[in-house]
């Protein structure tokens, strides 16, 4: 009897860079990898290598050939890395996705640009995955991404024409899969899902004896469109969110910084320093499930990353959202949480108090309510992974239409 080639996986993305959430995207899907399909053969091309093959037991590649692809080029020197690094990438882009039968990627806003984002970095490298995928027959799978409208003409275009080569599609919420309609692509088939992330097992919430509050910071500056402003923006945001700290520790209320990604530990510094007590503290979470930890022994939570929002209402835990873009209002309202949302562009900290006053009275309800939709989200993302063997994974028995 021949022995069956194991199913050639490739993942894809800015992983292992120092974002909990996408980091988080990728575990959920080896999860799912390692349950149902234990035989494939799985590695990345991801932003950082090394970090993904310690912590997940993968090899991996490097995601740009010109490592200085993120900084900015101010030397000649560094611009003709970068253009050339430009060339060099399309082959070894093409040249990765040979090696597969499929190539995954988990989760992430890949589709939007809600935060600052030029389109000849990860636009780019995306078009380049999907192009290759198209050519080379090799199907590629946006599973459960995230998607918005986006201004800049050529960032649009890439990701319009990545959406459109990919072999399968499905979205974290219904605002991502309207918003690739809007840009010209054919959603009719494409499955709305909660974000990939709530397939993570995650422990109960026990609330804190001490009456803990985590605040999950970020160092925000504004989305694309708001380059201009962006330093009025992060002081506005970050004062009122010192302001509302602040309240919190004058109440007697322990307060523990959460951030998602290693940028923002600038924020958490000024905090700390601006507040100056004892009553602070800092997480060291380096994974979504560390992160739940936190967020399951806290009374509530008041976050601003996406993900730190996720691993919130995972948990069960009374959460409000410091919100900077549509995503995070639509994640609120499908775990029926939809009121407690604050503009992190226009922090006033008095507002905010009243909102987490009004969370906190509801606390009882508001935990029935999350368990229950967080059953909902668990067999919604079954259906997920089904869907997506049946799609696009070799052999794998067609469900009847």
């Amino acid at each position: 009897m021949t022995a069956r080639t194991p199913v050639r996986v490739g993942v894809f993305g800015l992983l292992g860079s120092g974002n909990l959430g996408n980091d988080g995207s990728l575990e959920a899907v080896l999860g799912h990898l390692r349950a149902e399909h234990p035989d494939a053969a799985v590695d990345a091309l991801c932003g950082g290598p090394e970090v993904v093959t310690a912590r997940y037991r993968i090899p991996a590649t490097r995601l740009h050939w010109y490592r200085g692809e993120y900084r900015t080029a101010s030397r000649a020197g560094a611009v003709l890395g970068k253009g050339l690094g430009k060339l060099v990438d399309a082959a070894r882009t093409a040249a990765w996705v040979r090696r597969h039968d499929v190539v995954i990627v988990p989760g992430m806003g890949v589709l939007e640009a809600t935060l600052p984002l030029r389109p000849w970095g990860f636009p780019y490298a995306l078009f380049l995955l999907c192009a290759s995928g198209r050519l080379l027959r090799t199907p590629v799978a946006l599973v459960g991404v995230g998607a918005a409208r986006i201004g800049n003409p050529a960032t649009r275009a890439l990701v319009r024409w990545s959406a459109r080569l990919a072999a399968h599609r499905s979205y974290r919420d219904e605002l991502s899969r309207d918003a690739m309609r809007a840009m010209g692509v054919d959603t009719a088939r494409d499955a709305v899902h909660p974000d990939i992330a709530f397939a993570l097992p995650a422990p109960p919430a026990t609330g804190s004896p001490d009456g803990r509050v985590c605040v999950g910071v970020m160092d925000f500056h504004g989305g694309d469109d708001d380059r201009a402003r962006s330093e009025q923006v992060h002081r506005q945001y970050l004062d009122g969110t010192t302001r509302f700290v602040r309240a919190l520790v004058e109440d007697g209320r322990p307060v523990r910084l959460l951030t998602g990604d290693a940028v923002d530990a600038r924020v958490v510094a000024a905090i700390v320093e601006a507040v100056d007590s004892p009553l602070v503290s800092v997480s060291g979470a380096a994974s979504l499930a560390e992160l739940m930890a936190e967020t399951a022994a806290a009374d509530a939570v008041v976050a601003t990353r996406y993900h730190n929002l996720v691993c919130a209402l995972r948990t069960g835990t009374p959460t409000l959202a410091l919100s900077y873009a549509a995503k995070s209002d639509a994640l609120m309202a499908r775990m029926g949480l939809g009121e407690y949302c604050h503009p992190a562009r226009e922090v006033d900290a008095d507002r905010l108090i009243e909102q987490f006053r009004a969370l906190e009275k509801h606390a009882t309800e508001l935990r029935q309510t999350l368990a229950e939709r967080n059953l909902e989200a668990t067999r919604s993302l079954d259906h997920q992974f089904t869907a997506l063997t049946t799609a696009v994974f070799p052999n794998s028995p067609k469900e009847p239409s």
